[in-house]
């Protein structure tokens, strides 16, 4: 499809999004799109850095004025870390594509670049009282079931605002996306990578998602053409079963999918509670057509084994 009209694309200002803006515009280029026009949208997510999301709205507040642009129409398309997006989407917003997946994972990262980390018990290189930097209850809340004896700071900021009050000794470790340092160029800043059995990742970590009007068919079929399966078959699977929980931002939920070598989705998920004295760890596997079926039955199952506080 060839088109000389701009289009213009809508985006947080941070690093990361502004990377992730660029391989979108790339792919756009790519279907012969002439022209894109790069909009950096401040939102209420990255204004209020003090505090944790869930004591000012949801991360949702990470796309509120962007895609109030775009039902505005100042904005045509609008990119997201799809872990960052709500799972409801405003009225006339739908996800137009979903781009291939990075590395799912979340990385541990120590203050000391080269400290050691045993692969067989990754929380062992923390010392007793150690603290933590994160301002994710799911991280907290799977650190905790493990390490109960470990404190917790909140940290926020953009990935090198982290790290580098990880180097300012503000705490002993952190947790990061490894996505996002693999998109940075600072992947070697990890200094252990954690497997979705020890750390579930949140839904849709890794993923490039975007958003576009529900009424714009001639964009949508336009992103049809850059949609990749497996990200978007895992998106479904993991949103639904977000979706099933319907947990707050003070919900510690966890969810990936993956699709297996004999072509079956298998899709891990995990609640807890925020202290880590309760977690519950799932999995569903059924082929990729029912993503979204599998994600629903899912969170159905943990839902229905879950303590009535954990959803408060």
């Amino acid at each position: 499809m060839t088109t000389a009209m701009p289009l213009r694309v809508g985006t947080r200002g941070s690093p990361l999004a502004l990377v992730q803006t660029r391989a979108l515009i790339d792919r756009l280029l790519a279907v012969h799109v002439e022209r894109v026009e790069q909009h950096i949208i401040r939102t209420t997510g990255d204004a209020v850095q003090d505090r944790r999301l869930a004591e000012i709205g949801g991360k949702g507040l990470f796309a509120k004025e962007i895609h109030e642009a775009l039902t505005q129409g100042r904005i045509d398309l609008a990119v997201h870390s799809l872990k960052d997006l709500e799972t409801a989407l405003p009225a006339g917003i739908v996800l137009g594509c979903t781009l291939e997946r990075e590395d799912a994972r979340d990385a541990l990262i120590l203050a000391d670049p080269a400290g050691r980390v045993d692969p067989i018990d990754p929380f062992a290189c923390l010392p007793t009282g150690a603290v933590l930097g994160t301002s994710s209850v799911r991280r907290q809340a799977q650190l905790l079931h493990a390490r109960p004896d470990i404190g917790i700071a909140t940290l926020r900021g953009n990935v090198q605002t982290r790290l580098s009050k990880l180097t300012d000794g503000v705490c002993t470790a952190s947790l990061l996306a490894v996505a996002g340092l693999k998109r940075l160029g600072l992947a070697d800043r990890a200094n252990h990578l954690l497997g979705p059995e020890v750390m579930v990742p949140a839904a849709g970590q890794g993923i490039i998602g975007v958003t576009v009007r529900q009424d714009d068919q001639r964009l949508r079929d336009m992103l049809a053409a850059i949609d990749d399966p497996a990200a978007r078959a895992a998106a479904a699977a993991e949103r639904a079963m977000l979706l099933q929980l319907d947990g707050s931002c003070r919900t510690p939920i966890g969810a990936y999918a993956l699709i297996c070598p004999d072509g079956a989705l298998n899709l891990t998920g995990l609640i807890a509670r925020p202290n880590g004295s309760f977690l519950l760890r799932r999995s569903l596997q059924g082929a990729v057509a029912d993503a979204g079926r599998i994600g629903r039955e899912l969170g159905e199952s943990l839902r229905a084994d879950s303590p009535r506080d954990v959803f408060d």
